[in-house]
């Protein structure tokens, strides 16, 4: 029975391009599951669009010297593009700088305000006297109470996750003088989460600890626990919804407040241009509401948001929030500000008829229950050793045997044996199987079961060998080719939601006519004989070394590029005499042997040939070079610094280093010339 549902995607915030975190986090599991659904035949509204207020936008207009609005413009038609080009099946995407929001997020407001949901207050704010404004939110940086990151912003600390407010920063600055703000009274209006404590204890920690993620159910219980307080719901900002009631001159809508609105105002959008009616899919009680989100968005959506919604009183709530936690990137943290990302744009262009092979890894290896790692050798790894030696090799296989014997007619099966009953009915079983697993959303494990419909494809053609049997038993190759065919054309609809790009491909080579979710599990036949289907075309191509290496060497140029901008030079130390600098005596020496100090993560102890004799040396150097490595070397040794014992071990000298503009440990060599050197190190 057809069902309706609501499916929402955290809104991109829009001071920059999509990345593969953003990918792996929200964007590709949602498009997934909303594909999915539409193939099990429901009513479906997969629903997102760009965030555009707030005080990061505000930010780097500052920096740019151009309008908030010019930022939003800018990257709001960036993101729609790469997310259209990437193949997000989004039925809307919408922004919240438009019309239909602002005027739906101030009617949500004052309906709270009538109501008197709201507590009015005035209290003390950070203020920046420099700057002439109060600094919310990201407009001020200090230390994090929870877990010391020095760091954290006013809002949010992006090391721990802790949402809070910019009071409760240790050693506040401002982030737009630097300078130390000082406190001063104003007023703002609160949604009182205490008050809706008991009914989010009820609906998040009775009714959903079975079925909700253990990250969002673990958060969301520690945050209750904690005991929730009233949170502000306006800020001192010029850029956002005006608070539309008495006395909201200057202020505007809190972004937390304003932002998950707009995934209301966006299916109102939709349904205007589609001729229906939007409610429904927000208020009727048999509609199924599901959030995806990243973590760092887990208190917002599962209970300020809820909190809103009960408050207004004539919404639905979520059925499930499912979040997942953080992509890295090669073993290091995702981070916009060091450029350290694969930007979408950027894939798109350097990989344009890939889509599908970043769905797929990203799904493959989505973080969904802990951070996990994106690297560009499993990227190729997984493209050439599954998605071409298994899927596509199967289908290539079905395609140019049925073209060569039958002239890409589907040849009429014959007596079925045991293993061509026992293959239809495990490719029947498929759709079951995929089910089980997308509807917990674990869509890792539902990429690997689709794998192995493919696996299954493979080993029954590798079993029966048709390209042998043909000589011998013309009428059992029909067989054989027709279930094999069946095969294929099950992978054509199953794996839509996963690989959209390669299913329709796939579909139109098979010329295979609109086939659902159902009729693969009913085992019926999907391609009857006599159809005639197109040649064979290779579903996906194998990635080469070089494409591989020309992304490393884009991550290393970036990490290079962040090293140098953010190099601190120290600042020339007090002038000295040529006669003190003439007392240093500098010999070329050989390292005639090392070994790794005990208990001692940075030294190595050297014995090293100075020409006048043969001492020890505690260097800290372990963490570039290894014992082994640096025997024979010839270093310049700083030979009458006084003696001092390491850890036990008297070193007597000093070995000269420097870095290479890329932060490399070097020696200083006597006898090479140090071109790419930076600057001396005595270590």
């Amino acid at each position: 029975m057809s069902k309706r549902f609501t499916i929402t995607a955290a809104l991109p915030y829009t001071n920059g391009p999509i990345h593969i975190g953003h990918l792996a986090g929200v964007y590709v599991p949602a498009d997934i599951y909303a594909r999915y659904l539409r193939l099990q035949g429901h009513d479906v509204a997969f629903i997102c669009g760009s965030d555009e207020h707030g005080v990061p936008i505000t930010i780097k207009a500052k920096k740019e010297g151009v309008t908030p609005q010019d930022i939003v413009d800018r990257f709001h038609a960036n993101i729609k593009t790469s997310f259209e080009d990437f193949g997000i099946s989004f039925d809307n995407y919408s922004r919240t700088s438009g019309k239909i929001h602002h005027e739906t997020a101030s009617e949500f407001f004052k309906t709270l305000y009538d109501k008197g949901d709201f507590i009015e207050e005035t209290t003390a704010q950070l203020y920046d006297a420099e700057a002439n404004q109060f600094l919310a939110d990201r407009f001020v940086v200090g230390t994090c109470p929870k877990c010391g990151n020095e760091e954290s912003y006013g809002d949010q600390c992006e090391a721990c996750g802790t949402t809070h407010n910019a009071t409760d920063l240790i050693n506040p600055k401002s982030a737009i003088t630097g300078a130390v703000p000082s406190l001063k009274e104003t007023k703002h209006w609160f949604l009182p989460l205490d008050k809706h404590e008991a009914f989010l204890k009820e609906w998040i920690l009775d009714r959903h600890k079975a079925d909700w993620k253990p990250n969002v159910y673990g958060q969301c219980k520690s945050w209750i626990d904690d005991g929730l307080r009233p949170r502000a719901v306006t800020r001192d900002l010029d850029w956002g919804i005006p608070v539309p009631v008495e006395g909201g001159n200057g202020k505007v809508l809190y972004v937390w407040f304003d932002a998950p609105i707009g995934y209301i105002s966006s299916t109102k959008e939709w349904a205007q241009r589609e001729g229906k009616d939007w409610e429904p899919y927000w208020k009727d009680k048999d509609t199924t509401l599901v959030h995806f989100i990243g973590k760092d968005n887990i208190v917002f959506h599962c209970i300020m948001f809820p909190a809103m919604l009960k408050a207004e009183g004539s919404y639905i709530l979520p059925k499930n929030v499912p979040a997942n936690e953080f992509l890295n990137l090669e073993g290091q943290k995702l981070s916009t500000s060091k450029n350290w990302a694969v930007w979408l744009p950027d894939y798109l262009k350097d990989f344009p008829e890939k889509q599908d092979v970043l769905r797929y890894v990203l799904t493959a290896t989505a973080p969904e229950t802990k951070d996990n790692d994106f690297t560009w050798k499993d990227f190729q790894a997984r493209n050439n050793n599954e998605l071409v030696a298994i899927f596509g090799n199967f289908i290539n296989r079905v395609l140019v045997l049925t073209n060569k014997y039958y002239e890409g007619s589907v040849p009429s099966p014959k007596a079925f044996s045991e293993i061509d009953t026992e293959t239809l009915e495990k490719v029947k079983a498929f759709p079951a199987t995929l089910s089980k697993s997308i509807e917990r959303y674990r869509f890792r494990e539902a990429s690997q079961e689709l794998m192995n419909l493919a696996r299954l494809g493979n080993k029954y053609l590798a079993d029966e060998e048709p390209w042998k049997v043909i000589k011998t038993d013309p009428e059992r190759v029909q067989t054989i080719m027709y279930v094999a065919l069946q095969i294929s054309a099950a992978l054509a609809v199953v794996s839509e939601p996963f690989l959209p790009a390669s299913s329709q491909k796939l579909k139109t080579m098979l010329q295979l006519p609109p086939h659902s979710w159902a009729m693969v599990q009913s085992g019926e036949p999907l391609l009857e004989p006599t159809h005639q289907i197109g040649k064979a075309e290779l579903l996906f191509a194998k990635i080469e070394d070089a494409e591989i290496e020309q992304q490393l060497e884009k991550l290393a140029q970036s990490k290079l590029a962040n090293t140098i901008a953010n190099k601190v030079v120290e600042p020339q130390k007090e002038t000295v005499a040529f006669e003190d600098f003439s007392k240093l005596d500098l010999r070329v020496g050989t390292i005639i042997s090392a070994e790794k100090m005990p208990k001692a993560k940075k030294l190595l102890v050297l014995q090293v040939d100075t020409g006048i004799d043969v001492r020890t040396i505690v260097s800290g150097i372990a963490e570039s070079f290894t014992a082994e490595s640096v025997i024979g070397k010839r270093v310049t040794v700083l030979v009458n610094l006084a003696p001092r014992a390491l850890r036990g071990v008297e070193s007597q000298g000093m070995i000269l280093m420097t870095e290479t503009p890329e932060g490399k440990l070097v020696f200083v060599n006597p006898d090479v010339a140090q071109e790419t050197a930076n600057g001396l190190k005595i270590s």
